[in-house]
């Protein structure tokens, strides 16, 4: 099958998306840690006021404030859970706020006056992340945050009189907050070499990571229905464009393994799941193929992601709690001579505007480096923004944009046979995020700042 840029506009673009994934019953994983809002402290700095003037009424100003940040809280309710609201007059202050504040994620310190007491030893005795909010003529302190930042405080400012504009920062609190509490399973025969990424990405963010055998995977696919997985694998077939190669035992065991590991991440209190299926825990010695369960978890708001690849795992942490959408591992493919890049695998989410959105629909193949089990190619809408990130590290991700034009399938593209194309991006890496079609797509907004990251 191939279909040119014209005939995929034409085919896709404007299609009433019928098709779709019946989402699965995923209630219990809802009150899971990562799911709950930011715990956000915010504090008034205030001392003897010398600007804006002698005369501010520091007590009305901070009426005014919290009357703007009810609405703030009530649009982000989700996203974070203020508590807080003191005003710190001096350094004395801070430990005993702290003491009474208890565990936070994260701070929204608002500055009234100018001087602006006690910010450098509450930002080092709270130690979290935290966002200078500086209203006009508040303060002079905003010029200070750069050398903050350089000094390692985790340290963002945003000067201006609009609340909207600290939409960004509180779905950044969000993502701080979920980084921190998810866990990640990670199937490697031999985990060596990645339990020290694992152990630098814990590190960082504090997410959790376990190693896990691939016996415990056999032995969850045996503890399945197998006719909840035939019911499972009916309903897909029956939903989907058309069944090319799988044998339908094929399909079933790939549901079946969906059912497997839907149970181990709620055992496990987990939402992330990688297997290293072309390495130590090959897909063919796997009872069944993971790639169908990574679309389903996905569109799901979870994580399955390809190759035991941790780094385009924390990716998916990242910027799928930040931006509400998936996304999913891609092979770059370069066709320098088209301004494009292929972004081909075996594996992508159907909701590509986020678990509530409408789905693609898609075609049941088999993967092409094995011609076994069972995959999904999904036939994603064009003219569509992508990003495309990864983390090279827990301190670096390199980030890019660009343009899907339409939809390439080849039997050359690798485990995919299909790929959206886009124009070449600014950089490149190997997790994808964004709008595309047939492995890969959807959109993102891209964060106001990377000074969390550190």
């Amino acid at each position: 099958m191939s279909l040119s840029r014209r005939c995929f506009a034409q085919t896709l673009c404007g299609l009433h998306l019928s098709s779709q994934l019946r989402a699965d019953d995923f209630a219990a994983f809802e009150s899971m840690p990562w799911n709950a809002p930011a715990s956000v402290a915010r504090v008034y700095l205030a001392g003897r006021p010398h600007w804006p003037k002698p005369t501010l009424d520091i007590e009305q100003e901070v009426r005014d404030i919290e009357a703007n940040l009810a609405g703030v809280a009530q649009k982000h309710a989700a996203n974070v859970r203020f508590s807080g609201g003191e005003i710190l007059h001096s350094d004395a202050d801070v430990k005993p706020w702290l003491a009474k504040t208890g565990p936070i994620d994260g701070l929204l310190v608002i500055p009234l006056t100018q001087p602006t007491p006690a910010l450098r030893l509450l930002l080092d005795e709270a130690s979290v992340p935290s966002l200078f909010f500086s209203l006009p003529y508040a303060t002079h302190s905003w010029s200070t945050i750069a050398d903050l930042r350089k000094a390692g405080r985790k340290l963002d400012v945003v000067a201006t009189s609009s609340y909207g504009d600290l939409d960004p920062y509180l779905r950044m609190f969000r993502t701080v907050q979920h980084m921190k509490t998810s866990k990640v399973l990670v199937g490697a025969a031999t985990p060596k070499g990645r339990e020290e990424t694992a152990a630098n990405y814990s590190k960082h963010y504090g997410t959790q990571f376990k190693f896990v055998s691939g016996n415990e995977f056999k032995d969850a696919f045996n503890a399945t229905d197998q006719r909840l997985a035939r019911a499972a694998a009916e309903e897909f077939t029956k939903n989907a464009l058309r069944v090319v190669e799988p044998k339908p035992k094929e399909i079933e065991d790939g549901l079946r393994m969906y059912l497997a590991m839907k149970e181990m991440l709620q055992r496990e209190q987990a939402n992330a799941l990688t297997i290293d299926c072309f390495g130590t825990l090959a897909a063919n010695t796997l009872p069944g193929y993971p790639c169908i369960a990574w679309s389903k978890f996905n569109d799901a708001g979870l994580y399955g992601v390809c190759e035991g690849d941790l780094n385009s795992a924390m990716t998916q942490l990242l910027v799928t709690s930040y931006s509400g959408v998936p996304g999913f591992v891609s092979d770059p493919v370069f066709d320098v001579s088209r301004n494009e890049v292929i972004h081909a695998h075996c594996v992508s989410a159907t909701k590509m505007k986020g678990p509530h959105g409408p789905a693609s629909p898609y075609i049941v193949r088999d993967h092409l480096e094995t011609h076994e089990g069972a995959v999904m190619q999904v036939l994603m809408p064009c003219d569509e923004t992508i990003t495309v990130a990864r983390f090279t590290g827990p301190r670096r991700l390199l980030v890019s944009t660009a343009f899907v034009t339409g939809y390439g399938d080849s039997d050359r593209v690798s485990a995919a046979r299909s790929a959206p194309a886009s124009p070449t991006p600014k950089s490149g890496s190997r997790t994808s995020r964004p709008a595309s079609t047939a492995s890969s797509s959807t959109a993102t907004t891209p964060a106001p700042s990377n000074a969390w990251a550190a």
